[in-house]
């Protein structure tokens, strides 16, 4: 018995290789791009355990619980770390991190997330990495949610770790990852003696057995499925063009802004300033009296595919949101949302005006 899934012929390092240059291009990078073989949660890890250690004093920025994820990590490096935490309804300005260079000059590392998915913020990366460069930190990003949403360019914002993951804007695989790595951050690791090595943590050993040897020999089977996954959907956006699939991200968040402010019923957005509101997902404030966790389940009745999701943890009570990505980046699933959303406030006693929504919806759309 034969599938499409099995059977086929072993991937081979050249193969490999050419789906790497292929991500490169997309960042517009000639930093070595490695395709790591897992979940970003494994590159956004790997490069600040690689980077960071006793050494180190880094300036962690908290625009959503990923900020707060590698705050633990680089302190359990040893680094000294220096949080400086915004409220989710809002972004980072390059003067709060100027601000936060004037007050500790030691710092020499800063992480910071591109775009929450999770919070629906979006953080000016062009403007912070000019303050890093002035400064000579080293610069992380999480680059996850954006890449294919919104620009994600690391040389010319002297980002020197990027990481990417196809599952959100790029609408292919969660099961690989990538991360551009600036000679800089290469001599971080280098000169670290707490960097992982013979581990699956470790980018110096990607570095040494694959980037060094001219990437002709795979240090281990790569995951072939994930990898002609996102092998494929960086083909389709190539054929759609990059700046095509960033302004269907872009005209999603705006629809979507614009139907839940005509909505009305009490529902808000999540991030005050449309500028500062990130392209993937658009967040919603519930109404008063409202647990956005409940009022989501009920609007998923009807069709528990729509991409709508309550916030994550405490955020559960009063957020909403809409995942606008990938696929769902579409005036159809955008109306969709809208109309279960319309149709569970209205159960709720909640007067909202779903044609109006609709309409400002579609009028939004560019």
């Amino acid at each position: 018995m034969t599938h499409p899934f099995l059977d086929l012929a072993p991937l081979s390092a050249a193969r490999f290789a050419s789906v790497e240059d292929r991500v490169a291009r997309l960042l517009n990078t000639r930093q070595d791009v490695v395709i790591m073989q897992g979940e970003a949660l494994l590159p956004l890890e790997g490069a600040i355990r690689g980077t960071a250690g006793p050494d180190t004093t880094a300036l962690n920025v908290i625009t959503g619980p990923y900020g707060r994820t590698f705050g633990d990590w680089l302190r359990d490096c040893g680094a000294m770390v220096i949080d400086l935490a915004v409220p989710f309804h809002t972004a980072v300005t390059a003067e709060q991190i100027r601000a936060a260079f004037a007050e500790h000059p030691e710092i020499g590392f800063v992480s910071l997330v591109h775009a929450e998915a999770a919070t629906g913020n979006t953080n000016p990366v062009a403007e912070i990495g000019e303050v890093v460069k002035e400064h000579g930190a080293l610069f992380y990003l999480d680059a996850v949610a954006s890449v294919g949403a919104e620009p994600v360019l690391p040389d010319a914002w002297g980002v020197d770790l990027c990481v990417i993951g196809a599952q959100k804007a790029m609408g292919g695989p969660a099961g690989v990852s990538a991360v551009s790595v600036s000679e800089r951050a290469w001599a971080r690791m280098a000169a670290n003696p707490k960097a992982p090595r013979r581990s699956y943590l470790s980018l110096l050993d990607w570095k040494e057995r694959w980037v060094d040897g001219g990437r002709t020999a795979l240090p281990h089977a790569p995951a072939q499925l994930e990898m002609l996954a996102l092998e494929a959907c960086v083909e389709r956006i190539e054929a759609d063009g990059l700046e095509t699939v960033m302004a269907r991200h872009a005209s999603a968040a705006a629809a979507t802004r614009a139907g839940a402010v005509a909505l009305g019923a009490g529902l808000e957005p999540y991030v005050h300033e449309a500028r500062e509101a990130a392209p993937v997902a658009t967040t919603l404030r519930a109404p008063a009296g409202v647990v956005a966790s409940e009022l989501v389940a009920r609007a998923l009745t009807g069709d528990p595919a729509l991409p709508l999701a309550a916030g994550g943890g405490a955020l559960a009570k009063e957020m909403i949101r809409v995942n606008h990505y990938g696929a769902d980046a579409t005036p159809g699933a955008v109306r969709s949302s809208l109309t279960a959303l319309g149709a569970a406030l209205a159960e709720r006693g909640l007067t909202a005006d779903l044609p109006g929504a609709l309409r400002a919806a579609e009028s939004a759309w560019r």
